[in-house]
Formats: C-alpha cells, sequence, structure tokens
C-alpha cells in the first residue's frame, strides 16, 4: 500500500499550478483558434502522475461495472465526493475568493476540512490563483487559457510549467483578508500533512474497515476513481464553461452559461454570470438547488445562524446587464443588443477587490445580515 502515500504527494505540486489572467476586450464572434506564443516545458512528473489516476480510475470504473465493489462502497465515494466539492465551491470559490458571504468559524473549519478533502490545492493558493483568474481572464496569466484550446485549459496546463506572466499577475493579487484567517493559514501550514490523510487514506480505509471491502478495490474505487472523476468535474468549468454555452450576462467575455458543467460541478456552470457578478453567493441568477447544490448548502448555513451577510444581484441591475451586454439570450431581453459594452482591463474578482464600482454596490442585496 505504499502508493497511497506517495501518489498524493506526488501531485501536490502538480496542484499547486493554478489561475490567473489578463483582460481583453475580445469578441467571439470568429471560431476560437489554439494559441502557443510561448514556449511550453512539461512537466513529466505531473504527466505520469495522471497517467496513473487515469489508469487506475478505468480499472476502478471496471470493477465497479463487473460487480466486484460493494454497493456501499460506491454511495460512499458518492457522498465524499459531493462533500469535498462542496469544500471547493461553497468554500475556497463563494466564501474566500470572492467574499460573496461570510461565515463563522464552525462553517469555515468544516469547509476548510472540505476543501483539503478535495485536494486541489490550499485554500490560499486556490483562491489568490482563482483572482488572478478573474482579473485577467484569458491571456498569457491565465494559467488554463481556453483560448488555447479544450484540452489545455481542461488538463494540459497542468501538465506543462506556467507562463511568466501568471506569477507576475499573481504578485499584484491582494491576499491581506486571508493572511488575516487563522483557519486559512493553519490549513497551508499543515496541508502536505493533512491532505493525503483526508483525500485518499481514509477514504480508502473506511469501506474496508466498516463494510469489509477489499482493501485494494476500494483504493482504485473510494479514493482514485472518486478524485479523478471529481477533477474532471471542477475542470470543466475552466474548458467547458468557457467555450460551448450562452452569453446571455455578456456576450464580450468568453465564460458561458452551461447548464451540464452547473451540475456536475455544484452549481459552477452559470460561468457568463458569475464573471459578470462575481460576488453573488449564488454564482449564478436563479437559487434553483436542483443545478446548484452549493447555493442549497449556503442557504442552509445562513438559516441556522452559521453564514451571514450573503450578496446578491437585484432584478434591476440584471436587467440592465442582460440588456446592455447579452447575447439575447435571456428572456428578459427587449429587441436587439447593442454590443457598445466596453470590457474594463481590471474586472472584479469580487466584494472586496477596489475596482468594484460604487454602482455595483448600490444596486448589491445583502440577505441574512449579521445580527449581534
Amino acid at each position: 500500500m505504499a502508493a497511497m502515500s506517495s501518489t498524493p504527494l506526488l501531485l501536490a505540486n502538480t496542484m499547486l499550478s493554478s489561475k490567473l489572467q489578463d483582460h481583453d476586450d475580445l469578441r467571439y464572434a470568429e471560431p476560437r483558434k489554439p494559441n502557443r506564443d510561448y514556449e511550453w516545458q512539461v512537466v513529466w512528473r505531473n504527466v505520469l502522475a495522471f497517467v496513473y489516476l487515469h489508469v487506475s480510475a478505468v480499472y476502478g470504473f471496471y470493477l465497479m461495472f463487473t460487480g466486484k465493489v460493494k454497493l456501499y462502497t460506491i454511495l460512499f465515494g458518492l457522498l465524499f465526493a459531493i462533500m469535498s466539492g462542496m469544500g471547493v465551491t461553497a468554500g475556497a470559490h463563494r466564501l474566500w475568493a470572492h467574499r460573496s458571504y461570510k461565515a463563522r468559524w464552525p462553517l469555515r473549519v468544516f469547509l476548510a476540512l472540505m476543501q483539503t478533502m478535495a485536494f486541489q490545492n490550499h485554500i490560499y493558493e486556490w483562491v489568490r490563483d482563482h483572482r488572478v483568474h478573474h482579473k485577467f481572464t484569458e491571456t498569457d496569466a491565465d494559467p488554463h487559457n481556453a483560448k488555447r484550446g479544450f484540452f489545455f485549459s481542461h488538463i494540459g496546463w497542468l501538465m506543462v510549467r506556467k507562463h511568466k506572466d501568471v506569477f507576475e499577475k499573481g504578485a499584484t493579487v491582494d491576499m491581506s483578508d486571508l493572511e488575516q484567517d487563522p483557519i486559512v493559514m493553519f490549513q497551508k501550514k499543515t496541508y502536505l500533512v493533512v491532505m493525503p490523510i483526508l483525500c485518499f487514506i481514509i477514504p480508502a480505509w473506511i469501506p474496508v474497515h466498516f463494510w469489509d471491502e477489499n482493501p485494494w478495490t476500494s483504493w482504485y474505487t473510494a479514493a482514485i476513481t472518486r478524485y479523478t472523476v471529481a477533477l474532471h468535474f471542477t475542470w470543466l468549468v475552466n474548458s467547458a464553461a468557457h467555450i460551448w454555452g450562452n452569453r446571455p450576462y455578456d456576450k464580450n467575455i468568453g465564460a458561458t452559461d452551461n447548464k451540464m458543467v452547473a451540475i456536475c460541478a455544484f452549481g459552477e456552470g452559470w460561468h457568463n454570470y458569475h464573471h459578470v457578478f462575481p460576488w453573488d453567493y449564488k454564482a449564478a441568477e436563479l437559487g434553483d438547488y436542483s443545478t446548484n447544490l452549493s447555493t442549497a448548502l449556503i442557504d442552509f448555513a445562513a438559516k441556522h445562524g452559521y453564514a451571514y451577510d450573503l450578496k446578491t444581484v437585484s432584478a434591476e441591475m440584471i436587467r440592465k446587464r442582460v440588456n446592455r451586454t447579452g447575447d439575447g439570450s435571456h428572456p428578459w431581453t427587449k429587441g436587439k443588443v447593442e454590443g457598445d459594452h466596453y470590457h474594463p482591463e481590471n474586472p472584479v474578482w469580487g466584494w472586496e477587490d477596489t475596482d468594484m464600482t460604487e454602482e455595483e454596490k448600490q444596486f448589491a442585496e445583502i440577505v441574512h445580515r449579521k445580527t449581534e
């Protein structure tokens, strides 16, 4: 079972290749062509790690489809994937990266644990990359630049060294709020020790201990296959949701609204909306839980007092934006949509971004305000 400890550590540096970006006023009327304007340096250690993950995942599916895995193990793997995914979507993404709501310490601890289970970088690194992604989308500063094609934006960016702009633009992002969060900084300090335990060892051990699953069967299904599939669902937000779908809120940016991605990524596929209003805690216009489980978790936490100051967008603000810059696919569109929108050089990453305008703050709505 030596592979159980070495595999996650092998991938640790892989996921420390994150997300950053630079913004142009680009139109997407013409088909995209992969753009390779710098010399790629393949990181063979990461390539080999991904080969192991995917070969093992194929074997895990073989075990499941041939009836060699107990039903409890499959259900447990699904539950574990959902929990860890929530740590990324409701935690690292909507809470820490975009400051779209606030959370009391018990919820922050819970989300930090779930995010560690997901093994997609510690919170600090994840947030830094994602904030730069929003500030410099689809430029050389974006590690998973969708203009370089589906494969690159989906998984290829993790197989090569990052463009120098990724490092340079990343240094401009304000991270002082996370540096003052003791939960985030503790997780960062202990990540390489705790992550392999939570992401691989415990999920492989539980089926063996509680319902006598075969150890290697548990490893290949509850640990490796579950993790690999979860990664692909997350990567779809970087790739598919920047290529295929509608742009009802801003047709001048690459991000799209993609329902299938929203379902797979627990609500993160309404990406055109999210890039226009990154500080909305729903990351979508509607709070439909069937395609946005992350919103359901946040609303549940707010109802019980663990989440508060949830930021969202007024209907009036949405209506104005749809008719000013949308592609005409939104039901609120009135007549022909004029294409005179200028996309700013510095889009905001979230609520506390200094580039956020007073108009945006004025039309924002805050629900479940904190009460002493």
